[in-house]
């Protein structure tokens, strides 16, 4: 007994050293933020976020992927299957199998940093439809460029990067399929309006088509911050855009999964005027939820081609997007 002990005791001693030096080694190896230059460490929170707080504005563009990759198929909200399943689309969802990220960042003197982010993602729209009353599953390959520009504005001047820099000004997001189709050569959203709570006005209006010209100054730095709503309100959107197809463009809300998954909601087609192209209005009226998350959050709105959901043929796909920062207050 007092042999196994003594090897025990010796095992134990072992595994606590072997330890100590693995920590030690993943030490030496981690990166340290405060290693960082300016610049990677502004790459670092256009990526990971400032911290953990929603209500923090700088955390705004980390969202992207997690809020887009919905892994596959999943039906809109308010969705009830038809009664006679014919020619109609059921489920529908982009599958993200890989990011890239690139970053061009210049200098405005010493104290300000301009960064234009462009984000490709690649994988798979997958849709499950009914064609002449038989369910049909296709999955079509896609690649899509999203762009953000934002401004870093200096309020230290330390040896640490993240004493140094905060978010000053961060624009809407904008972008669109590149393969199988360029979005924007098919159908393109040139205009958002919000209307809160039965207003015959709307309370922000934003222009597009290339709608990262829309920037909105921090309250950090004394601005109005990102558009924001409030629990329970009433919200309409009106999407205009311009399209080069006959077939109605199926245009949808998009929002980050919860507990409750993805969250979808298709529009209703409001006027068309023109021949090719066509000028639609798109709108939809939606209640804020009342145990919504408080703080900064992004709002999707893509316009997809009538064949990118209702044809099985994967060499048709266009969608065009606009990404709008809001913050919800209370």
């Amino acid at each position: 007994m007092k042999a196994i002990k003594k090897v025990t005791s010796l095992t134990a001693v072992f595994f606590i050293v072997l330890v100590a030096v693995m920590i030690s080694g993943c030490e030496k190896n981690a990166v340290d933020p405060n290693n960082m230059t300016d610049d990677q460490y502004l790459q670092a929170v256009i990526s990971g976020g400032y911290d953990n707080d929603y209500t923090n504005e700088d955390n705004i563009m980390m969202q992207e992927y997690s809020d887009l990759n919905e892994g596959g198929a999943v039906p809109d909200n308010e969705f009830v299957p038809p009664a006679n399943p014919y020619d109609s689309l059921f489920k529908w969802g982009r599958r993200i199998t890989d990011v890239n990220r690139n970053y061009s960042i210049t200098n405005e003197g010493d104290s300000l940093k301009y960064a234009i982010i462009t984000t490709t993602f690649a994988g798979t729209y997958n849709i499950i439809g009914y064609i002449n009353g038989t369910k049909d599953t296709v999955s079509k390959p896609y690649n899509e460029v999203l762009k953000r520009q934002v401004i870093f504005k200096r309020i230290a001047r330390t040896e640490y990067p993240r004493k140094n820099w905060r978010l000053y000004k961060v624009s809407i997001l904008d972008g669109e399929t590149t393969q199988p189709q360029t979005g924007s050569a098919l159908v393109q959203i040139t205009k958002v309006e919000v209307y809160k709570n039965n207003s015959s006005t709307p309370n922000y209006v934003f222009n597009g088509p290339d709608f990262t010209n829309t920037l909105f100054t921090t309250k950090l730095f004394g601005g109005e911050g990102i558009p924001e709503l409030d629990r329970n309100d009433l919200v309409k959107v009106k999407i205009y855009t311009t399209s080069q197809m006959q077939s109605t463009d199926y245009v949808a809300f998009h929002w980050a999964k919860n507990a409750f998954g993805f969250h979808r909601i298709p529009f209703a087609l409001e006027s068309q005027t023109g021949s090719g192209p066509y000028y639609r209005i798109y709108t939809k009226d939606f209640n804020i939820y009342g145990n919504h998350r408080i703080g900064a959050h992004n709002a999707y709105f893509s316009a997809n081609t009538h064949e990118s959901l209702y044809d099985n043929d994967v060499s048709k796909f266009a969608s065009d997007m606009v990404g709008i920062p809001f913050k919800v207050t209370k």
